[in-house]
This record gives structure tokens, sequence and C-alpha cells, in this order.
């Protein structure tokens, strides 16, 4: 989501922004007084999993897949970014940069901070800042992507402010991969498949979808507002789709693998809203298909995909993003209707619970150039495919200085003007 004035997020009625991780199992709100984190595994419960008073009128706030790493930017010090171990309370290290920060994206390995004109790469490891990307093209909202797959750590942004030019960045290598010519006006969304493989990209227009293969930048699909593909199946959206399912078969039900195997629309969807900003996310939530809409207004919807027929999505449970507990759970309504779809019930996949397994090695962070004596590299780090966290082993736990903060500032123009302590401060007294 965007805010009016360009920065990053939703402006609402106490909801200051509003962002899933990566994996889709979390989503983290800001707020006038600071920012929440809600587990979203569940259809029927909406879990604050934290609650934080340190960033009033947080615009962005980010989490590391279910990790206790927390990223926040506050409208207080919009040149800031925060790292916090939400769990421990405790920040991790500060960085100041010479512009307001429009966009934060992370995964396993980098942490990106997007200004209007720049573009600063961290090792997520150890925050220590390894490019700067100056001079990019006037960026007003932020526009940027980052693969959540850290094998294959793509980053995106516009190659131009006035055509749909998009560059692909290597974030692992630290090197240009190529250029799109994506559309012929601005860019005004772009996002990565889960492997990093492929681009989705929409212009200002907002007319056109179209998908690239990445590195190489070949187009493979295009999509425009209210067709009905008449074309061959592999290059319809339903196919895409549907083979997107199936090479995910590993975890999804077998329904969903061929459920948009269909030269039509298979499903759509009705926002209860009108006028709002809103971000949204395709998810498998106890086993079934859901779409979840997290809306400025302050409030998730969370919608039923019907794996066999399609259709238009039923509402089925509506949460409160403010409030206390007490309050979210009481204005929490079932909000769809009608039977469940033949031969699967909804209701007898609800009670399966889902395992998440456990990060076997752990890492610290040290600002003063990479892991210090006794640190290794996590396990999950030199992994082939994605590795969920787990609260009680994450990544990355924390080794305190003295007084509790490490700070760090990006200065102007070449940025990484080093103020962080010696490693005597930074071992534990």
């Amino acid at each position: 989501m965007e805010r009016e004035d360009g920065a990053h997020g939703p402006r609402g009625p106490g909801l200051g922004c509003a962002s899933f991780n990566q994996d889709s199992t979390s989503l983290a709100v800001g707020t006038k007084t600071g920012y929440r984190l809600f587990s979203v595994t569940a259809v029927d419960r909406l879990e604050c999993i934290h609650e934080s008073a340190e960033s009033p009128d947080a615009y962005i706030v980010e989490r590391l897949f279910s990790s206790s790493l927390v990223v926040v930017v506050s409208q207080a010090a919009p040149r800031r970014m925060n790292v916090y171990h939400f769990k421990k309370g405790t920040e991790i290290c500060n960085y100041s940069y010479s512009d307001s920060i429009l966009a934060v994206r992370l995964n396993r390995q980098r942490l990106v901070v997007c200004l209007e004109e720049s573009i600063y790469i961290h090792s997520i490891k150890d925050m220590k800042l390894l490019k700067t990307l100056l001079n990019t093209p006037a960026n007003p909202s932020g526009l940027c992507a980052l693969s959540v797959n850290h094998s294959n750590s793509y980053l995106a942004y516009p190659g131009n402010a006035s055509i749909g030019e998009t560059i692909i960045y290597d974030a692992n290598n630290l090197s240009t991969v190529t250029m799109v010519p994506a559309h012929d006006s601005p860019l005004a969304a772009i996002t990565f498949n889960s492997s990093g493989s492929k681009l989705a990209s929409a212009s200002e227009r907002g007319t056109v979808i179209r998908v690239f293969s990445i590195p190489e930048g070949q187009r493979l699909f295009e999509f425009r507002r209210g067709m009905k593909s008449g074309e061959e199946e592999a290059s319809t959206w339903s196919s895409y789709v549907g083979k997107m399912f199936t090479a995910a078969s590993s975890y999804l039900p077998a329904q969903v693998s061929g459920m948009m195997s269909q030269d039509r629309a298979f499903a759509t969807v009705r926002l209860q809203t009108t006028g709002q900003r809103n971000v949204c996310t395709l998810t498998m939530i106890q086993k079934l298909p859901r779409l979840l809409v997290a809306s400025s207004n302050g409030q998730l919807f969370i919608y039923n995909i019907d794996p066999q027929d399609g259709g238009e999505c039923a509402l089925v449970q509506t949460h409160r993003l403010s409030g206390s507990n007490e309050e979210r759970e009481g204005t929490e309504e079932a909000a769809g209707s009608g039977p469940p779809p033949s031969g699967l019930s909804y209701a007898a996949t609800a009670a399966i619970p889902t395992c998440r397994p456990l990060a076997a090695t752990l890492t610290g962070f040290s600002e003063d150039g990479g892991a210090r004596k006794g640190e290794v590299i996590p396990e999950h780090e030199l992994a082939a495919g994605p590795v969920r966290l787990d609260d009680e082993a994450e990544f990355p736990p924390i080794n305190r200085c003295r007084d509790g903060s490490r700070r760090g500032k990006i200065g102007r123009p070449r940025g990484a003007r080093g103020q962080v302590e010696s490693a005597a401060d930074l071992e534990e007294p």
C-alpha cells in the first residue's frame, strides 16, 4: 500500500501502513501509537502476537518471515530506519539516510532501503552496507521489489521516470542484470514470484499486466483488464497460475493445482469498501486457498477461493486491526454464507494444524564488518529453498552493546560514513 503523499502505506483511521511478510503468515500494521504484528495462519481468529509503542506514527513496518526481526520507520524520523528484535524488546541497530525512506524490502540475504533517488543494499546478517545505487530515476512512491528467494535475490526498480522501464539488479552479486522495457507509461506495480524466476508489472494506465522471465527479461504473458482469453493455453493467465500451483503441489491440495486450467476468469472478488488503499495476498490457510485483503480503513477481509468451481469468492471473515484484543474479537464476524464446495469441506480442514520447522543455526549482528569470533552462518542461509523461521529459534538473535543500541549513519552522497561502536563496545558487559 502507498500513502497519498507518496511514502509507503495507507493513511486511515489509526492505520498508517500494512504489509504481509514474505510467506504471508504474518501481517504488520503501523498505527498512530506504534505498530502491531498479527498471525494470519487461521481464518476465524486473528492473533496479535506483538504490539509496540516505541515508534508512534509508523508508516513502514516489515517483518522478516516468521522471525523476531522487524524494521520500522516512523513519521517522526522519516530518514531513520530502526531494526528491532521485537521478542526481546531490543533495538538491533538504526541507520539514518540523506532523505526520507520510502520503502524497505527484506529477504534472508539482503535488506534494501529505497529513497526517492537512491537505493541502499545491506547484508541481513550483520547490517553492513554493501552497495549504494545513486542517482536512480525519480521514484517518489518508493516502488521496488525484492525476490523473497535468497538464492535468486533479484531487485527490481524503475529505470525511467516517464516510461515503464524496469531495472533488474542482482542483490547477491551486486551487479545489474538487465533492463526490461515493460510498459509505455510509468510503472505502478512490480512483484516477483516466490522463486524469483518471474516478474509481473503494471503501469499507471492500469489496463495491462505483463509477466517476464528473470533474469532474461523475456515477455511471457500479457493480460488485459476484462479480457477473456482466447489464446493458446501456454500464454493464458489461467494456465500460468495453474502451473504455479502445480509446481507447489508438495504443500497445496490436489484440487488447487488444476483449478485455473480454463480459458476464463476462474474467480472474482468484490471488495467491501471503495476509495480505500488495500494490500492483498493469495495464500494457503489450513490447506485451502484464501485471499487476504488489508484495508486502510483498519480491517482485514478473508475470502475463500473455491478450488473446484471458482466463481465469486465468499467473504468468510472480517477482522479489525485496531483497538484492544477484546475490542477486535468483539467485532469479528463471519461474512460469508452458503454451503461449502461439494466434495471438499472447509470445516473439515480448518482444524488441521500447520507445522513449522526450526532453524538449525543462529548468527548475530556486528556493524564493524561481518561475523565476529565464534559466529557461524546459519544453515538456512545456504539452503536451496525457503525455510520457515520459528520464534523460538529466530534469525537473527542480538549481541547488544552496552547502551542497548547500535547506530549507523548513511551520508550524502556515498553513504556508509560509519558511526559504529568498537568491537569491544559490542560485547556483553
